[in-house]
């Protein structure tokens, strides 16, 4: 690959804009540097190559395309299709979406998740800035299946919070074991974000946002923007009960 320029930053690592020479395709080139121990670098490299190979067969859509994963010295690094769009929380920053919008961008994510969960990967970070909305309308969802290696966002005094807790399901939060209705409830959010422009649950620090996830009532999205029907309220409720075995059984 031959890198062209950069095209974002995080605390783990650079993603760039590249081409591939040999068949002049555009894209997108993820690194993660791998610190530490050789042992622990080699369970990093190992986790991201594994994660990445999951998430290239799944081969949906909806869920952005992985060409190449490989290392090149400290570096790992993952090639994919080089997207022309927005992230959902730029799009979002204004405030909430038509309701005829929003449920159309829901879906496709949840097919996206359904193709996943079909082959028993759990995404663990569905938020808004993993959701890539393209130019000519169509959607995709991003990072599948390396959430749990990104830098968390959160530390808890018990270990490792991985994930966005304004958008975690209350058993991810409590640090209970999870699976893929973990992503149904997470996508709930998104969707109540999407049609409210605010998510159901807040709080003045992390502790009580983690309160408020675990045990919080919604307040149903119709009572927060007026315009919305009533059947979204039922969606709503169902997607983000408390108890996995109370949410839809399938995204």
């Amino acid at each position: 690959f031959r890198v062209l320029g950069e095209l974002g930053r995080g605390a783990m690592g650079v993603v760039y804009r590249a081409e591939d020479p040999a068949l002049g395709r555009p894209v997108a080139i993820k690194t993660i540097t791998l610190t530490g121990t050789e042992e622990e670098r080699a369970h990093f490299e190992a986790r991201f190559l594994q994660e990445a190979r999951a998430a290239g067969g799944i081969g949906h859509p909806a869920i952005v395309t992985i060409y190449d994963v490989g290392r090149e010295g400290d570096v790992a690094f993952m090639a994919m299709e080089l997207l022309d769009g927005k992230e959902l929380r730029d799009l979002i920053r204004g405030g909430s979406l038509a309701p005829s919008e929003a449920v159309e961008i829901a879906a496709r994510v949840a097919e996206a998740l359904a193709a996943a969960h079909e082959r028993g990967i759990v995404h663990r970070d569905v938020k808004p800035g993993n959701i890539m909305v393209l130019s000519d309308g169509r959607v995709k969802v991003m990072d599948f299946g390396i959430a749990r290696l990104r830098d968390p966002d959160v530390k808890t005094a018990t270990g490792m919070l991985l994930g966005s807790p304004r958008y975690m399901s209350p058993e991810q939060v409590s640090g209970e074991p999870f699976d893929h209705r973990a992503d149904i409830f997470s996508l709930g959010v998104v969707l109540y974000e999407m049609l409210t422009g605010v998510t159901p649950f807040a709080g003045e620090d992390i502790t009580q946002l983690m309160y408020q996830v675990v045990n919080g009532a919604v307040v149903p999205p119709s009572h927060v923007n007026r315009t919305l029907p009533p059947v979204l309220d039922y969606i709503l409720a169902r997607a983000l009960k408390k108890r996995p075995a109370e949410r839809y059984g399938t995204a």
